[in-house]
């Protein structure tokens, strides 16, 4: 291009290139497409996408609902107390109540899944003191974070491997459960197999191929992981992973020619990743060995024990139930979910027939997986394990728990391919594509099932606090408020009038001594020790929240209930100050009393007239009195309330209105309640009390 200055014939010039090295130039970022899951909008594919969290902020918002259920949910399910909850505590603490299952003799649960929580109520004994309580939600929230990180993975994989809009439908169906907001916190082995299984499926979500063995190796890796360390029927849940692993060629196309050959490959593939897997076991055999002092390989027990019981053995005799209990169960804590979560693979053959396009068109899979088998196999988890269960006479809620965020996927995928036929129904009606994208009635649908199964989710969770969770803070009470009560009035501690219960009410015991923990000062536990307390639980004895909830210093026993069948024993006590080397001389000793058969072991009881304090339940509207279970609330002679909660009679409220809970009057009114209460014997504390008084000048 000429400038118009002429230049002499002597001045330099100097010229300047374009760059060749393309590599050093920043590269521009292809944005990632959005359609390229099995699922394909049919609408609006040009326009922006709706608002999908990203993993972080995901992981933000999940984690408060998580952390709240934490410290708000109450325990479902004597088993976690007795089987985990307790011998946490007698890793900790050095005694604990002992079921027959952690008896060297049968061997049934691993310690070794009962040592992955040890290091949260160390850590809390490390910054937070000596208190138990504290240590209690450090595990429970150690617990909300790894259900968040497996959760907010499934919810992405989703997203990216399948749908979009199924991952929004998967993460405000995972935030808002019911069920979730139970499982995601409990300390239970079929939680563990949720937590695996969740992030095993967001692994198996991709499409398999022979140049990904990333998503073969990190799916094996997750679901022997919740089998072998949690719960060994968790297994069962990735049958359909393993078969499409071996059979189904995905992303890779195959023709006649070279079946055999990426047969071969497939199969060496999932045998290695197997094998890699199964080296899980040795640390786990290793620790289950060390700590029951014999050869134990926890996950072959229970499945003998479940499977092949002897004629008086087996699981039914801890109860059966009818072959609806898991769909009435589900209900509960899914509720509209549940048809749409058992409606997948019908819906799925559905939009086959009339909406084929919705997954791809049908000449682009040759010598492929159709993506419709695809996505069955990702479905068929739900139905798999439902009916093994249902199958079994033996039912608990807690069996549903490892499939819990496949029904919410299940869900969400009927709810978009449910979608999709009203938007091709709407074109077929209107023969205009461009007015089907500018309706908001397909998103008015989906946002109504969504809100709708929110809504009373969060009614069932209110359900929960309000009806059920008097054990948890009733029995804190003996630690927030007679505990100090009995140190003040001992003179072991000075507590200020305005916190001392007796002189906020002039002097007169209180029938419910306040049990606020925010207005207590911090003092000594430790103190009340030489008073020998004991609590004692009758009828209650399945809703003994545990050892971690009551001070130290307090011997917990049992007294005499119509129940006639195995309670837990004692641990053999070792010194409160040893580690897990000392712990061992507890669980290898073999208790005498324990057995594997329900029956009932008259050595664990002590007589009431030894009790200082008792938890019981009353129901005054229809009370319910026998030769072992009297009512000790109304002997106000013997017994004074230290602290009471309603706690709801089932037997006695209405359907709706026992499941779901919403304010006013009028639905509480339906309702009936009793009084969950624990109680002062009088004249033995009163005893206590004056021997152990310190006199001071």
């Amino acid at each position: 291009m000429s400038t118009g200055v002429q230049l002499g014939p002597n001045v330099q010039t100097i010229s300047f290139r374009k760059p060749t090295n393309q590599a050093a130039s920043s590269p521009s970022t292809k944005p990632k497409n959005r359609h390229g899951g099995l699922l394909q909008d049919q609408l609006r594919r040009a326009q922006r996408a709706p608002w999908c969290p990203t993993w972080s902020s995901a992981l933000r918002i999940l984690l408060l609902i998580r952390v709240a259920g934490a410290m708000y949910n109450g325990i479902q399910d004597c088993d976690e107390v007795y089987n985990f909850w307790e011998p946490l505590h007698y890793l900790w603490k050095g005694y604990g109540f002992q079921t027959w299952e952690t008896s060297p003799e049968y061997s049934i649960r691993s310690w070794a899944y009962i040592l992955l929580h040890y290091l949260p109520v160390q850590l809390s004994a490390m910054f937070l003191g000596p208190e138990k309580r504290p240590a209690f939600f450090a595990v429970r929230i150690f617990l909300a974070i790894v259900s968040s990180l497996c959760e907010v993975t499934f919810y992405r994989a989703v997203v990216e491997h399948i749908n979009y809009r199924v991952g929004r439908y998967v993460f405000f169906m995972l935030l808002a459960n019911a069920g979730m907001w139970i499982a995601s916190t409990s300390f239970l082995p079929s939680s563990f197999a949720m937590y695996a299984n969740t992030l095993g499926f967001a692994h198996a979500m991709e499409r398999p191929s022979n140049s990904n063995m990333r998503r073969t190796l990190f799916a094996t890796l997750c679901f022997a992981t919740g089998a072998i360390v949690g719960w060994p029927f968790s297994l069962a849940v990735a049958i359909p992973f393993v078969l499409e692993e071996l059979f189904l060629t995905g992303a890779d196309k195959v023709t006649s020619e070279t079946r055999t050959s990426w047969l071969t490959t497939r199969w060496q593939r999932m045998v290695t990743c197997g094998a890699i897997a199964a080296l899980l076991f040795v640390p786990v055999v290793a620790i289950d060995t060390l700590f029951y002092n014999k050869l134990s390989v926890v996950p072959w027990n229970i499945v003998k024990y479940n499977v092949f019981p002897d004629v008086q053995r087996g699981p039914e005799l801890y109860g059966t139930e009818p072959v609806h209990f898991y769909l009435a169960n589900l209900l509960l804590n899914f509720n509209v979910l549940v048809p749409f979560a058992l409606a997948a693979l019908p819906a799925l053959l559905v939009t086959y027939r009339f909406d084929h396009k919705r997954l791809g068109e049908r000449y682009l899979f040759v010598n492929q997986t159709s993506p419709y088998v695809l996505l069955a196999v990702r479905l068929a988890p739900v139905y798999l394990w439902v009916a093994t269960m249902t199958a079994q006479k033996h039912k608990e809620e807690r069996f549903m728990y490892p499939i819990y965020p496949l029904i919410c996927f299940n869900a969400a995928v009927t709810i978009y391919l449910v979608r999709g036929w009203l938007e091709a129904a709407f074109i077929a009606a209107t023969n205009s594509p461009y007015r089907a994208s500018r309706s908001s009635l397909f998103s008015q649908f989906t946002l109504s099932v969504v809100v709708t199964s929110s809504v009373l989710s969060l009614a069932r969770t209110m359900a929960h606090w309000k009806y059920y969770h008097a054990p948890l803070s009733v029995t804190y009470a003996l630690e927030a408020a007679e505990v100090p009560r009995l140190l003040n009035a001992t003179g072991h501690v000075s507590l200020p009038p305005q916190l001392d219960p007796a002189a906020r009410h002039g002097g007169q015991e209180h029938p419910e001594a306040e049990s606020d923990s925010e207005e207590q000062p911090r003092i000594d536990l430790s103190l009340v020790e030489p008073f020998n307390l004991r609590l004692c639980v009758g009828k209650e004895w399945h809703r003994f929240p545990g050892h971690f909830i009551v001070p130290d210093g307090v011997r917990v026993d049992w007294v005499k209930s119509a129940f006639d069948g195995m309670l837990p024993g004692h641990f053999s006590e070792t010194p409160r100050k040893g580690g897990l080397l000392v712990r061992q001389q507890g669980t290898r000793v073999v208790p005498n009393d324990l057995n594997d058969l329900n029956k009932e072991a008259r050595a664990f009881y002590v007589h009431v007239d030894s009790c200082d304090y008792l938890l019981d339940l009353d129901f005054p509207q229809h009370p319910q009195e026998g030769p072992h279970e009297p009512r000790y609330i109304v002997d106000e002679q013997t017994w004074a309330r230290v602290a009471c909660q309603p706690f709801l009679d089932a037997a006695h409220s209405p359907l709706l209105t026992r499941t779901l809970w919403f304010p006013g009057a009028l639905w509480q009114q339906q309702n009936s309640y009793g009084e969950f209460c624990l109680l002062r014997h009088r004249a033995n504390v009163a005893k206590k009390e004056r021997e152990h008084t310190v006199h001071r000048a």
